[in-house]
């Protein structure tokens, strides 16, 4: 089926020196070097009074400052409570496997309070990792200084990423690797309402990557993004920043079906495949649900639409590649979903592709605080540092902010070519970006920058809701 996707671009900002920071309707509020490790996954969590970071870091070895010892890199935990002044609190070393890239580390990580899990003790903590590309571990945060490791969920492994915990019921859809599949990353479904007693409900993945299937086998699952038992949806990302596909999956369906990984029962609860182009990948996705159109408010149908947001990974640097973009689907016939629009920061307004390091897409804030759901998503562009867009108009995506750090004595450099052809520059490679419920904003770098902590300035704020926020 042909998807027609309308480009929106809008005024970004001019080239600089990367040694200055670069920002539109965004402030700095505080910053933190993580220890110079390299950034992937960030969640916030409100711990009573508290708010604590918890980031998952690439593979990598640096000096834990806490402890004067090198750590490979594995998880940083900072409190915020105070975003201008957060304070480090402790490093979990990660799987030291090569110590480079995403062959170690530990860059998953999410985190579930105890009063949320159906099983979970009273007023404790849950942080669920990555471990390396070899395990998925469970770890009691409640005092987030003292991290303490309540079991391997799984280990054997040959590849994790992306994994989604469910808070209120407890399932995770965790990126796994399993030794027989096809693929190196799949999906493994877990009963997670009682941290310390995890249960296996099955696995998951595309048609041809089960074992024993012939013929090519599609691209791994990047990550999945699930809307509960209430919204009975489960958005799941395969192939990062190539012949993406998207999956729209009866999430009561996946769960209770018949486990076994036959063709039949791995597309039974698929409400809808979309099958993109060879220059699109399917990094994570983000439901715009019920969102009032008021462009439309005075129809007598089309008021309100469901939407999914896709972010594609650019890969290579200085754009030896399709660059991936950000494009949104409406949704609202889930079996007929149809491109409405395309993003992507103009190259020319800081010459990008030369500035050094990746230039594209790489993923969206996922946490949905009523602050911004369906009225801002902000975008890690890499060089182009953290992008604020304002979707209240799915077709015409505007940006309103955006903030590129400056690079500091930690930033690495990147690479292109090889031998006598190669050539090494330093760039910010804002890798991912999340938000709190305060309505800070939280932009992690790759290239060993540390932590950024935003908030929305100017008119830019006007397209938040702030009277939401949690104070």
């Amino acid at each position: 089926m042909k998807r027609f996707l309308l480009l929106g671009l809008a005024l970004t900002a001019p080239a600089r020196s990367q040694g200055t920071p670069r920002a539109s309707n965004m402030d700095l509020v505080g910053y933190n070097d993580l220890q110079a490790r390299s950034a992937y996954q960030p969640v916030i969590q409100k711990q009573g009074t508290r708010w604590i970071a918890y980031i998952g870091h690439h593979g990598g070895e640096q000096m834990n400052t806490l402890t004067g010892k090198m750590e490979p890199n594995g998880t940083s935990i900072v409190d915020v409570t105070d975003p201008r002044k957060p304070v480090y609190l402790a490093h979990i070393p990660g799987e030291p496997k090569d110590r480079t890239g995403e062959a170690g580390g530990a860059s998953m990580v999410r985190v579930c309070s105890g009063n949320d899990l159906p099983h979970g003790g009273k007023d404790k903590f849950y942080m669920l990792r990555s471990y390396g590309n070899t395990a998925h571990e469970m770890w009691d945060v409640t005092d987030p200084a003292k991290p303490d490791r309540l079991n391997v969920i799984v280990k054997g492994l040959e590849d994790t990423h992306k994994s989604w915990w469910e808070c209120d019921t407890g399932i995770a859809y965790l990126v796994s690797g399993v030794y027989g599949w096809r693929t190196t990353r799949m999906a493994q479904i877990y009963d997670l309402s009682d941290p310390a007693k995890p249960v296996f409900i099955r696995n998951f993945g595309l048609p041809g990557q089960q074992p024993g299937a012939k013929g090519p086998a599609p691209g791994g699952l990047h990550g999945a993004v699930s809307t509960g038992p209430k919204g009975n949806r489960v958005y799941f990302a395969f192939d990062n920043s190539r012949d993406g596909v998207i999956e729209i999956v009866d999430r009561q369906k996946l769960l209770t079906g018949p486990p076994e990984p036959t063709d039949e029962n791995l597309r039974s609860p698929v409400i809808t495949r979309v099958d993109l182009p060879a220059d699109m990948g399917a990094h994570n996705l983000l439901p715009m649900l019920r969102m009032p159109l008021s462009e439309f408010a005075k129809q007598r149908d089309g008021k309100v639409k469901d939407f999914l947001v896709m972010i594609g990974e650019t890969v290579a640097n200085e754009c030896q590649e399709n660059r991936q973009m950000l494009r949104i689907f409406d949704i609202s016939s889930e079996t007929k979903p149809v491109g409405v629009s395309t993003w992507t920061v103009p190259e020319d307004s800081g010459n990008f592709c030369t500035a050094g390091g990746r230039f594209g897409m790489h993923s969206s804030n996922e946490n949905l605080t009523p602050v911004y759901y369906n009225r801002v998503v902000f975008v890690a562009h890499f060089n182009a540092g953290v992008r604020a867009l304002d979707v209240r108009d799915p077709y015409r995506i505007k940006e309103i902010g955006y903030y590129i750090p400056a690079v500091t004595e930690k930033t690495d450099q990147r690479c292109t070519g090889q031998g006598a052809n190669q050539r090494c520059k330093t760039a910010i490679q804002t890798n991912n970006v999340e938000v709190d419920d305060h309505g800070y904003i939280y932009a992690v770098d790759r290239a060993n920058t540390g932590m950024h902590i935003l908030e929305l300035t100017g008119a830019a704020r006007q397209a938040a809701d702030f009277s939401k926020a949690q104070r």
